[in-house]
């Protein structure tokens, strides 16, 4: 004959007659632990129940980094980068609006290339923008005033300061 024993389910007597003492002298135990250290026990109970709270936003600045916020109206104008990107920003949030092309250089040619699959670009500009572009495509650029003259040209016909 086989006699099987297994663990009872439920805690040990034991364990529940120590917790029904513990909860029946809180009070007590508590008292005693402010005495030895001085209030240093609730001082620390009281630092960790403020440390749950939630923050309260008296006086204390947001600030949302999502795009729920009403879009403001774009300042747009031309630029050209160092690199020589050409493009349309905005200057109130400083984004690229419209990427129009580069100034590319070729055996020590200086030349705007235009935004357009033909060139190469990956996004090339809208039909309406290219059509109105299409002749500044390749325009070599000889001199800085004439790339000056080139961007107050794109300015013009885009109607962007």
């Amino acid at each position: 004959m086989v006699e099987i024993i297994s663990k009872k389910d439920g805690p040990r007597r034991e364990d529940v007659a120590a917790k029904r003492l513990i909860n029946e002298n809180r009070s007590t135990i508590h008292r005693l632990a402010d005495q030895i250290s001085n209030g240093g026990f609730s001082r620390s109970r009281q630092l960790l129940k403020e440390s749950r709270q939630e923050p309260k936003p008296d006086g204390l600045v947001f600030h949302f980094l999502d795009n729920s916020r009403t879009p403001e109206e774009p300042e747009p104008r031309l630029r050209r980068s160092p690199n020589g990107r050409v493009f349309v920003m905005d200057t109130k949030s400083g984004k690229q609006i419209l990427f129009l092309g580069e100034v590319r250089e070729r055996d020590a040619l200086r030349y705007f290339a235009l935004s357009t699959k033909k060139n190469g670009f990956i996004s090339p500009v809208d039909e309406e923008i290219e059509h109105s572009l299409s002749d500044l495509d390749g325009v070599v650029i000889e001199s800085p005033e004439v790339e000056e003259k080139m961007l107050d040209v794109i300015r013009k016909r885009l109607q962007v300061p």
